[in-house]
């Protein structure tokens, strides 16, 4: 069984605010009904139209830190830690609680001079629009590795996550982190988290690629991918083998995970070819909200992985949380735990 703490993630801790049949808020803010932006400042004002003018859900969300909680979902108690930086504020009090409910263990950064961040999730139909005002999670400072309760950690880990979001602010740290892994040979795993992420922070994500034996993304992010590395394709089964086979530092050969939505999950395990696994398909009548199914997909790999089950398997337990997840408000599993693994 794994000892405590074997999974050590990081990434940006946000608090969603939710709300339901956003078109006119989409309108208002020029955003796509299905995307993952950063808060640009003609978006500055939407968190405070929302509250003003819709029923807010808040849940503790932030995707890697979703992931770690789907992860702990199926993992041994004091399985799972999760880096982040929060202000000193009820928002992060929030955050702490939600975790504490679920077994995550937080090692938050407090930031006091900045606020939590917070996601504005705008949902239509059966699609999630994210904007995110990252506050105090922008502020995470390497020297916060060094902490003793970190560096133990660390120490420790049997396995990494970084969520790719992190690397808009923090790809110096998530260099360190995926080194780290490598010195003390454990697997690091990224996801690639958002269409913007490979766009405009391509050579961030190709720094701490080569130290990755997993990568997972969505469709849309792969896509991304491969035009900003212009590799003249969107079939994904491809672009996961170029990204399998790209550069690397390790000695493992990379594993990549494509998902596609209801379509089978592309899989590519280093010099092998891509296969697909089949999705169970979830009838559109119980799809209650999409926002944070790939991150649990994605903690449902990493747990699994951590369990000892193969990559089958474990894409298989990502899909089955994914399933979940979509079933009900907001990134969360249901409780009590089912039997999932």
């Amino acid at each position: 069984m794994p000892g405590q703490y074997d999974l050590v993630a990081f990434g940006n801790p946000l608090l969603d605010m939710s709300i339901r049949d956003g078109e006119e808020v989409l309108k208002k803010y020029n955003l796509k009904s299905n995307d993952a932006i950063l808060v640009e400042p003609q978006h500055e004002s939407i968190y405070e139209y929302i509250v003003q003018n819709y029923k807010v859900q808040y849940v503790a969300g932030g995707a890697a830190q979703n992931t770690a909680r789907a992860a702990q979902y199926i993992l041994p108690e004091k399985s799972t830690a999760y880096l982040g930086a929060v202000g000193n504020d009820d928002l992060a009090q929030q955050l702490r609680a939600a975790n504490d409910r679920e077994g995550l263990r937080s090692a938050y950064q407090v930031t006091p001079d900045h606020p939590t961040g917070s996601c504005a999730v705008v949902i239509t139909g059966h699609d999630r629009s994210l904007v995110t005002r990252l506050g105090a999670a922008e502020k995470f400072d390497k020297a916060h590795l060094e902490t003793p309760e970190v560096k133990q950690l660390t120490d420790n880990a049997k396995f990494f996550y970084m969520g790719g979001f992190f690397v808009t602010h923090g790809a110096e740290v998530g260099l360190i982190v995926a080194k780290k892994a490598k010195e003390i040979g454990v697997p690091f795993s990224l996801n690639l988290s958002a269409p913007f992420i490979p766009q405009f922070f391509t050579q961030q994500l190709d720094s701490i690629i080569p130290y990755a034996s997993l990568v997972i993304g969505n469709e849309s992010e792969a896509v991304a991918y491969a035009e900003a590395h212009k590799l003249g394709t969107t079939d994904l089964s491809a672009i996961a083998e170029a990204i399998a086979n790209s550069p690397s530092e390790i000695s493992k050969p990379r594993t990549v995970v494509i998902t596609h939505g209801s379509e089978p999950t592309i899989l590519v395990e280093g010099g092998n070819k891509p296969r697909t696994i089949p999705t169970k398909q979830i009838p559109a009548s119980e799809i209650v909200d999409t926002n944070g199914a790939g991150d649990a997909f994605a903690g449902g790999v990493v747990g699994a992985l951590i369990l000892g089950k193969s990559i089958d398997e474990a894409v298989q337990i990502g899909q089955k949380l994914g399933g979940m997840c979509i079933g009900q408000d907001g990134p969360r599993l249901k409780f009590p735990k089912e039997q999932v693994v």
